[in-house]
């Protein structure tokens, strides 16, 4: 149990470090994507932590079972190269017990895999398509944004404000451009500050300018009209809630049992292969992690990341050609099939391969 648990802290230490750093890198580039909208006023600044907080099962699912996989082979390829392993091999903690061990670790995060991608992922996914859902139904007037000009929903508006109040429902220093609708040029109107305004009648929405001038006429021209106000109305367009069809990620997957669409059973079996894939690279990672001191403990790391990525790039060529109707649904399994026996070969190699070299070299000797 000691020399278990001193396993357990070395493989998820060093899991946890890569896990981390790989999650870092695939959130950014999504959060990214996200500020994109927001800056361009498609998504309101508020829901973004919270979107990419629902959608972190759905990259822990993918990036858990790479970060076990280097998580071991890093871990035993140091112990290798120190030779900590042939120590505890001395001590008669023989490569079976070994095997047994990490596989048991691999079943645990087997399970946490598999808990995610069944359940927390659809559910997440539920959650930021609700989320999507109601930013569609947002006036421009709600997703404008401070120091931005914004061409929002509507079009053919370009808006500016210079600050909002701290309860967002007043914005000073506003400009607002769009084409004038008595004449081929634009209508510019500035104001101090303006507020929304509901009609309590008919519930439509107006932009109500205080102190400010509106300019209409054509750019280059000289009979430009110049308008000045005390109160100003603009009606803002209600818009109309957008009908998002929801993506596949979001569905649960006790929908996926009885469903006859192909790619609804893609994605089922692609779930439930996800947890399949833990014990897979686990093996293949016990028969690569092995080095000797001149090789080095990042020998085997290369290989071992393009069987990886092989392993992974086959799995989404066999889903999408489930979902095409090419192949048999099963084929994802065939997949793990083919490189559960790769590592098996790889890791029989790795305990009589060295055995028969020994008997060479005892023969060569004995000549």
């Amino acid at each position: 149990m000691i020399i278990f648990r001193y396993l357990f802290r070395q493989v998820f230490s060093t899991m946890l470090a890569v896990t981390l750093i790989l999650l870092l890198v695939f959130m950014s580039g999504r959060f990214i994507k996200y500020l994109a909208q927001a800056a361009a006023g498609g998504l309101s600044p508020d829901v973004l932590f919270n979107i990419m907080a629902f959608r972190l099962p759905g990259f822990l699912e993918l990036i858990l079972p790479l970060g076990f996989f280097i998580g071991v082979l890093l871990a035993y390829g140091r112990m290798y190269l120190e030779s900590e392993m042939t120590v505890l091999h001395a001590c008669g903690y023989s490569e079976g017990r070994l095997y047994r061990d990490t596989l048991l670790m691999s079943f645990l995060v087997a399970a946490v895999v598999g808990g995610m991608s069944l359940w927390a992922s659809p559910a997440g996914m539920q959650q930021v398509e609700r989320i999507f859902e109601e930013q569609s139904k947002l006036t421009e007037f709600e997703m404008l944004l401070p120091g931005n000009f914004q061409k929002l929903k509507s079009g053919n508006r370009v808006t500016y404000t210079q600050a909002l109040s701290d309860d967002k429902r007043t914005m000073f220093n506003v400009f607002i451009s769009e084409p004038s609708r008595q004449t081929e040029g634009a209508s510019l109107i500035y104001a101090r500050e303006g507020y929304q305004q509901i009609n309590a009648e008919t519930g439509e929405r107006f932009l109500v300018l205080r102190s400010g001038r509106r300019y209409e006429g054509r750019p280059g021209a000289a009979d430009f009209q110049v308008l000045e106000f005390e109160t100003y109305g603009i009606r803002i367009d209600q818009p109309d809630a957008e009908k998002r069809s929801v993506k596949e990620e979001a569905i649960p997957s006790n929908e996926l049992l009885g469903s006859d669409d192909s790619e609804l059973r893609a994605l089922l079996h692609w779930r439930l292969g996800l947890p399949a894939l833990v014990p897979v690279v686990t093996l293949l990672a016990l028969s690569l992690c092995r080095v000797n001191p001149r090789q080095g403990r990042f020998f085997h790391l290369f290989p071992a990341m393009i069987i990886y990525v092989a392993y992974l790039g086959l799995l989404i060529v066999a889903r999408k050609s489930v979902a095409k109707q090419e192949v048999s649904e099963f084929a994802l399994w065939g997949v793990h099939a083919v490189f559960l026996a790769i590592s098996l070969g790889l890791l029989s190699r790795s305990l009589w391969w060295p055995r028969l070299m020994s008997v060479f070299r005892r023969a060569h000797a004995s000549d």
